[in-house]
């Protein structure tokens, strides 16, 4: 009886702090306007680019190079799941960041709530709202530049979209554990911006990377998420041929990206408390 209950209490925690970044977000509307607004703004560099540039080449050119003549999709794609993994950053990074500053993170740890389900709570808003954006952006973007949002397999996109957002938030415990032992977010988040749009590959495929560089960014699961939503939308191959074997890749972030990120969040956590404390900033 007391495992019900224990369990009724985790889910109510992060229910809790679920509605409760709704509705900090909610004075702050600017935000969810911004998220639908940047992936069509970042998608229309290149593509503008690319339609002023490369003539009336530019199509053939892109598909010798990637597989799809559709380069004004495959910057929509891009962009979008590249907004996705940012806002994982962001509203994680942040979350903790604030925290720390306003020295209210040590009093969380002292509630019966245990740390993951507080931050299964900020992971689970994160996603809700990135969904919310990824679909408005989408749409939008697609219409715009005159692109069907609905060509291709959209039902597997979705679902390599939803298995991927697993791992893609898993990362963000590892980012966590980052802040928490630099003490800083800012910087860090615009440092890992770059670093994610290279890996993930927005605007080329991460197959034009020497093959060194090709297999770490396939250690990253939102390189597998991109390019997959692209092959389910766009007709390109997939990494190991087959959707499936892809899937079943991504499943397997899905076990070790959280208990990884987990794991070493602990341990920085641990180690910083028998220092100088989580809540010095």
């Amino acid at each position: 009886m007391l495992s019900v209950f224990s369990l009724g209490m985790s889910v109510e925690a992060v229910r809790s702090v679920f509605l409760s970044r709704l509705r900090i977000v909610s004075r702050y509307r600017g935000w969810f306007v911004f998220d639908m607004i940047f992936p069509t703004v970042i998608a229309a560099i290149p593509i503008l680019l690319g339609r002023a540039i490369g003539g009336e080449d530019a199509a053939a050119n892109f598909l010798r190079s990637t597989g799809t003549a559709n380069y004004v999709a495959y910057m929509v794609i891009g962009a979008n799941i590249f907004m996705i993994v940012s806002n994982s950053l962001w509203i994680f990074g942040f979350w903790l960041r604030n925290e720390m500053q306003t020295g209210t993170l040590e009093s969380l740890y002292l509630t019966p709530a245990s740390k993951i389900v507080l931050l299964a709570g900020v992971a689970f808003y994160a996603a809700f709202r990135s969904l919310i954006a990824f679909c408005v952006a989408f749409t939008s973007g697609c219409v715009i530049f005159g692109v069907n949002p609905f060509q291709g397999d959209v039902i597997l996109a979705v679902v390599f979209l939803m298995v991927g957002l697993i791992p893609i938030y898993g990362i963000s415990f590892l980012y966590g554990a980052v802040i928490i032992r630099l003490k800083e977010a800012n910087s860090l988040i615009n440092l890992a911006q770059w670093v994610v749009s290279l890996a993930m590959g927005i605007y080329f495929p991460v197959t034009v990377f020497p093959r060194v560089l090709q297999y770490l960014c396939m250690l990253f699961p939102p390189t597998w998420v991109n390019q997959d939503i692209r092959a389910s939308l766009l007709g390109l191959s997939y990494f190991f041929q087959e959707w499936y074997f892809d899937l079943a890749v991504l499943w397997a972030f899905c076990v070790v990206a959280p208990l990884l990120g987990y794991y070493v969040f602990l341990v920085t956590e641990k180690k910083t408390k028998r220092n100088e404390g989580v809540g010095q900033f």
